[in-house]
């Protein structure tokens, strides 16, 4: 189990322990949850697979390449490795759509972010006035929203479409900061990826799983606002780390450890180190509220709470092994 080394150096310039890029994130990441992993995971590959096929997403060679290298299935059975197979299948579809998309929006946007509205535009109608959709991606979100609305009750399916919106806009602005000439600050990257992360529509899947709803009045305490944020930004942040090399070597801009970079114009394994620092005080944050609220928590609140541990679990795991990111254990740790 990795550990966090208090005397971690944040200097530009200093020394850090040598090895690879990855070996020096396992050291220095504090991650107090214990790997798991659903068992309905090779079921849920599979529906992953035949699902792409159904809506044409994974006709292009190049999709299915880079779903074969970004495991969906797999980052869900890590994230929720107690869910309901339905349930697992519907986020793992999501995962994997959420992932070309994503892809889709920055081919597209990269230079012009302008190009980018009709394509998103098609989300938000789709996701706001139930418009039908007109592309096989707007297809395929079509989908995933009709089954939102079977499995989760009417307050949690407009969750997850409010959820869902967030994300398309923060695409947009992603588009316009990488255009930028002035670099992106810490704090702006920060707010760019937590939109972009996509990770709080999962949330009311996790409430899904459960027997029953969670009472406003609980969902909507400060204390829960706080923890879903806290887990959010821990679970997008872990694969920025391991996300990095890729990033830089593609001139990607919206990662935390690569804004840490710009700011303070030290090497990329320095930058991971920052980063690092500040995901261990948001993971310990997280473990703090969560013992403190715990106790006053009904059982669905102790399982969403759960899953938004989960999603910090999994993202860390999910991230050590998958394809997509194999370059962090072949990069020197020091530069």
């Amino acid at each position: 189990m990795s550990t966090t080394y208090e005397g971690i150096p944040v200097a530009c310039g200093s020394g850090i322990p040598a090895g690879t890029l990855k070996e020096l994130i396992e050291t220095t990441l504090y991650m107090p949850f214990p790997f798991s992993i659903n068992p309905h995971e090779r079921e849920a590959a599979a529906g992953v697979d035949s699902w792409l096929h159904t809506w044409g997403l994974n006709d292009d060679p190049a999709t299915a390449e880079m779903i074969v290298r970004t495991r969906p299935a797999e980052l869900a059975a890590c994230n929720s490795p107690t869910m309901a197979a339905d349930v697992l299948q519907l986020v793992a579809d999501q995962i994997a759509y959420q992932f070309i998309f994503d892809d889709r929006a920055e081919e597209v946007g990269r230079r012009r972010p302008g190009r980018l509205l009709p394509m998103l535009s098609e989300s938000i109608a789709i996701l706001r006035d139930d418009q039908p959709p007109s592309t096989a991606l707007g297809a395929a979100l079509a989908d995933l929203y009709r089954r939102v609305q079977e499995r989760c009750t009417p307050a949690q399916a407009a969750r997850w479409a409010w959820n869902s919106r967030e994300y398309v806009h923060g695409l947009l602005y992603e588009s316009v900061a990488q255009t930028q000439t002035s670099p992106v600050r810490i704090g702006l990257c920060s707010s760019i990826r937590a939109l972009i992360a996509g990770v709080e529509p999962f949330y009311p899947l996790c409430e899904a799983d459960a027997p029953h709803e969670l009472d406003p009045g609980e969902l909507h305490h400060p204390v829960m606002r706080r923890l879903g944020r806290l887990s959010a930004d821990a679970a997008v942040w872990i694969p920025d780390l391991y996300s990095a090399v890729k990033e830089q070597r593609e001139g990607g801009v919206i990662n935390l450890a690569l804004a840490h970079r710009r700011a303070y114009g030290c090497s990329l394994p320095e930058a991971v180190m920052l980063a690092i620092r500040q995901i261990n005080g948001t993971i310990r944050e997280f473990e703090r509220l969560r013992a403190e609220v715990e106790p006053d928590l009904s059982a669905a609140g102790a399982a969403y709470v759960e899953g938004m541990a989960g999603w910090i679990r999994g993202c860390y795991y999910w991230s050590r092994t998958v394809p997509r990111y194999a370059d962090t254990a072949t990069t020197a740790a020091v530069l």
